[in-house]
């Protein structure tokens, strides 16, 4: 792989030095608008403007039109210097920050000629209260800075814990063991799945589940965009949100830091959902080594940066009272000889360890060819390992894997200036993953209890055994390769009202494979957990022999027998996706500005498989010979794809201070392959020939989901430093997934095979209203907060997501029913965020990070078939004759206080030493979120019949009960899985500290 991805990149790169152009990605560079205005507020026209780059001396010039306007776009992230001249005023200097994929105005006020002034607009570095109004912008974004990332206590030091301060986003559980560290983020309600990310221009996204894919350090990134509604026509692959990424680079002064970060067993509260006493509370240790360096190689010519983390955590699974209790039963079961081909089940640990080790590297040369001309290619890489992965609270460690990731990442670029008003921007990317996963036991079978099942991202369905990694998520792949390689260019024209902008991407990605566990595995599934059975030995003495494959109402309590594979479950792709846009900023008005842009998208090879169409599915041929008429052909790539995309900007009186938007587009975003790799692993050469694999199919009428998106907004920067913005915005998500689950005589004919059939039917709606306030006082005390009030709503079967793999359905023959249709399992209907930092005496420095929202939905399933559709799995819960609907239980409000004490000790001119402590979850607050037991057969309290709950039962041959009054007696929270894939989000951690000193110069 490594030698493919090195010849690609050296003809990509063979290719850039043939080519007069060059680039970062538009969407990471930033537009700055210049107006020169005399003292009583007119437009001065013919002034010079030059801006320049500090700290690298790449510099600017232009004039100001008839309106007194001087426009740059593509500009880098950074601080710049402003020099103005008109004949007649005195001429005047300024300092401005322009931010990551930002369109800030910048007035500029000349005074007489005999006045000269030099006006310094940032006391300190750019955060978040402090960066311009862009009144000529449209889009809804937030920017975080290197000093927001520095300052702001992070407990999973992932740039998203702080991007989760943008309104209408919040924190989701991380939805792949292959990103364990990469905290997920969620756009308008959604599964943070259907979110486009980009580093420096290069495209970062998962083609596999979605989401983000390359994990960055914090130290490596100079700052980031959050945006969240009405970006440009330049942007694609989401139908959510965006988060832009640019990196650090490189300046004529050295600079650098060092670091250290400490959190040990001594410094975390016990985690009283998992870990309760009298249990030895949880091991737990975690070391960050971090370090950076950059500066001149030949100053005002070549720059380089590079940074390293080093990250050394020993987490644990701490089994509580119950799963030992269950675990110690289980161990009797096998011992007695009631376990099939199992006698023994070994020592049962209190805890079992989960070592971590990750390494986070990137490098960046910046070179300024000349005034036109600036190139930079980037180098960056994640290796992280993990054993007993996938492990939870209520299994064995033969559940368990040992896990590798790595990902490379290599980017070109270079800007080209063909003219003051003409620019010319290439990308030029490659990179690769590789992840395996080997599992710490393959003896070829399986148990599966109620107990097992925790919470809807759990790791498996089994307590001991060969976990084939078949969740009520998904099935995760035990090997996976992502090869990419992008071009894209970009071209901005400046010509008097009109800003225009187009350009091509195009993604080759030769190499998108992966493999499901496709070893032959016996599962038994037991409906009652170990303890039962120890105390009715009589129930397994007495079950029918075999064992049967589906439950028999004979013998409810008896376990099941089900054989999977021999199959193969590879799957693989070769896809390639072309992306062309073109927009324009037309400037009608000094004080109106309106942003329109067109955006057409699409995918080649997103349907073949293994090099296969469909029409290779053995699924398809015998579903067809039955006289179906369910599935009538074979999916294709989507042509129709076009994204018109209008906004409105309009700040009264050419106000630098106040602006109204408003606008409304369309956002389209391909499925990510796991959405149909049971369909992909059908067509491989194995399971084609022999019918073997799952019989999976994907509806013909195949259209690429997307999302019509509206908001209006308000935004007024006072003169006393505080900024308020209201912001609504509506999104409505079309032709999203959906998983048919067909059996024999229910909706296909009864000599028809069971088939799992994939749609994109799917239909939500997210309305949210925002209002966020910040203030800025000098460098003493800024703070930012906001507060949303939203609602989203989709329909789903046990649980509703946005753009998620989990959206079935309860009954085949009414897919739309009633019950399916409810709140997101992300509904949020109130969040508050408060982001402060506060300067006290004594050079001591007190951030804070802290969010409160109120309870997520979740929904009450049941394993029994109780609409009689033949699917078990997919129903809701029935309780006292009334089923319940979907995600009708909310779990607990979740709140939490982050927050850092530091100190800075000046060493030298340039030299800071900062000691500091961080405390999260400040007041320990327990917060399982919606981590609640969705299962009604798995409650620790057994409920008299699953079909129709209507009591408890209070002793093991529920011949004793007690009446169920409220649905409330169902809410039980289950483990705290929120480090299941990596620090926990909506499933809080327990208080933690962490200690730490870093020394920068």
């Amino acid at each position: 792989m490594a030698r493919a991805t090195c010849k690609a990149l050296l003809v990509m790169l063979a290719c850039a030095l043939l080519l007069p152009v060059a680039a970062m990605g538009q969407s990471v560079q930033g537009r700055l608008l210049v107006a020169v205005e005399d003292a009583a507020g007119g437009r001065i026209a013919g002034a010079g403007v030059a801006i320049t780059l500090e700290k690298l001396g790449v510099s600017r010039s232009a004039n100001t039109d008839e309106r007194g306007e001087a426009r740059f776009d593509s500009l880098p992230p950074g601080t710049y210097s402003i020099a103005v001249h008109a004949s007649g005023f005195g001429d005047k200097t300024s300092r401005v920050a322009v931010a990551v994929s930002s369109q800030a105005t910048f007035a500029v006020i000349l005074g007489p000629e005999a006045l000269k002034q030099t006006i310094q607009v940032r006391d300190r570095g750019p955060s978040l209260a402090s960066q311009p109004v862009e009144t000529t912008s449209a889009t809804i974004n937030t920017v975080v800075t290197a000093e927001d990332l520095d300052e702001i206590p992070l407990s999973a030091r992932s740039f998203a814990n702080i991007a989760l301060l943008t309104p209408f986003t919040a924190p989701v559980e991380p939805s792949d063991p292959t990103k364990a560290r990469i905290t997920a983020v969620s756009f308008g309600g959604s599964s943070g799945l259907n979110v486009d990310l980009s580093v420096d221009g290069g495209d970062n996204n998962d083609d596999y589940i979605g989401g983000f894919l390359q994990n960055y350090s914090p130290e490596a990134m100079q700052e980031f965009a959050v945006r969240t509604s009405q970006f440009g026509a330049d942007t694609s692959h989401t139908n959510g949100g965006s988060v832009v990424i640019s990196t650090r680079r490189g300046s004529d002064e050295w600079h650098g830091s060092g670091a250290y970060y400490y959190r040990g067993n001594a410094l975390n509260a016990r985690n009283t959902l998992d870990n309760p006493e009298p249990n030895p509370k949880q091991p737990f240790s975690r070391q960050n080594l971090v370090g950076t360096l950059g500066g001149p190689i030949k100053p005002g010519k070549l720059w380089f940066f590079s940074s390293y983390e080093y990250i050394h955590e020993n987490a644990s699974v701490a089994y509580s009272a119950n799963s030992l209790s269950e675990f110690n039963a289980l161990q009797r079961l096998a011992t007695d000889g009631f376990l099939p081909n199992v006698t023994t089940i070994g020592a049962i640990p209190s805890s079992v360890l989960q070592p971590y080790r990750e390494t986070l590297f990137s490098s960046r040369i910046d070179w300024r060819q000349s005034a036109r001309s600036q190139w930079f290619v980037r180098g960056s890489l994640d290796r992280n390992h993990t054993k007993n992965d996938l492990l939870q609270q209520g299994a064995l460690p033969s559940t368990g894997a040992t896990t590798n990731s790595h990902y490379y990442n290599v980017l070109l670029s270079q800007q080209f200036q063909f003219a003051p008003t003409t620019l010319g921007v290439l990308t030029l990317e490659a990179s690769g993953f590789h992840h395996t996963k080997v599992r710490n036991s393959t003896i070829g079978e399986a148990f599966d209890f109620p107990f097992t099942v925790n919470f809807l991202t759990t790791s498996g369905l089994e307590t001991f055994g060969d976990n084939q990694f078949a969740t009520a998520i998904t099935a995760f792949p035990i090997e996976r390769d992502q090869q990419k390689y992008q071009f894209r260019y970009d071209v901005s024209h400046s010509r008097g009202k009109h800003a225009l902008r187009f350009g091509v991407n195009l993604i080759h990605e030769p190499v998108l494979r992966g493999a499901l566990a496709g070893n032959p595995e016996t599962l038994f599934s037991y409906p009652q957990d170990p303890s039962f059975y120890v105390a009715n030995p009589a129930v397994l003495a007495n079950c029918p022999n075999p064992l049967p494959a589906t439950p028999d109402p004979n013998f409810p309590d008896c376990p099941t027998a089900n054989i999977s594979g021999a199959s193969d479950g590879t799957f693989s792709q070769s896809v390639r996706r072309l992306g062309l846009y073109a927009e324009d900023a037309w400037r009608v008005t000094p004080s109106f500005t309106v942003n329109a842009g067109l955006r057409y998208d699409t995918t080649f090879g997103l349907f073949v498989a293994s090099g296969h169409e469909q029409a290779a599915n053995p699924a398809l041929a015998a579903l067809q010979a039955s006289g179906s008429t369910l599935v009538t052909g074979i999916p294709y790539d989507y042509r129709k794809a076009f994204a018109p995309r209008v906004g409105i900007a309009y700040a009264p009186k050419a106000s630098a201070t106040t602006v109204f938007r408003a606008g409304a587009g369309l956002y389209y975003n391909d499925l990510a392959q796991n959405g149909w790799v049971d369909a992909f692993t059908a067509v491989n050469n194995f399971n084609s020939q022999n019918a073997s694999g799952p019989s999976a199919l994907i509806d013909p009428n195949y259209h690429t989901p997307y999302a019509l998106t509206a908001s209006a907004g308000f935004e007024h920067a006072f003169a006393n430093n505080w900024r308020v913005n209201i912001t609504y915005e509506h999104q409505q998500g079309v032709h999203q997934y959906r998983r048919y689950e067909y059996s024999p005589g229910i909706g296909i004919p009864t000599n028809a095979p069971a088939v799992s059939l994939f749609r994109t039917d799917n239909r939500s709606i997210y309305n949210g209203l925002a209002v966020q306030v910040q203030h800025r006082f000098s460098d003493r005390f800024e703070v930012t907060a906001n507060y949303v009030l939203s609602h989203a709503t989709t329909w789903g079967a046990t649980v509703g997501e946005l753009f998620d793999y989990v959206n079935g359905v309860s009954s085949v023959l009414n897919p739309f029913g009633p019950g399916d249709h409810g709140p997101s399992g992300e509904d949020i209907r109130h969040r508050f965020v408060l982001v402060g930092v506060l300067q006290l005496p004594w050079k001591f420095e007190v951030s804070t990070l802290s969010q409160f929202e109120s309870a997520r939905p979740f929904t009450m399933s049941t394993p029994a078939d109780v609409n009689n559709d033949g699917v078990v799995g997919n129903d809701r819960a029935v309780v006292n004759g009334v089923q319940t609907s979907l995600d009708q239980f909310r779990g607990t409000p979740f709140y939490q206080v982050d927050l850092r004490v530091s100190r800075n000790v000046a060493l030298g001119e340039r030299v800071t030493l900062r000691p500091f402590a961080e405390f999260f979850n400040l007041f320990n607050r327990q917060n399982p979120g919606n981590n609640f037991g969705p299962d009604i057969s798995a409650l620790p309290s057994r409920v008299n019949d699953i079909t129709n709950a209507t009591a408890f039962c209070l002793n093991a041959a529920c011949t004793q009960t007690q009446p169920i009054t409220s649905l409330n007696q169902l809410r039980v929270p289950a483990g705290a899985l929120g480090d299941f894939f990596g620090p926990g989000t909506t499933v809080g951690i327990p208080f933690a500290a962490q200690l730490g000193i870093r020394l920068s110069f």
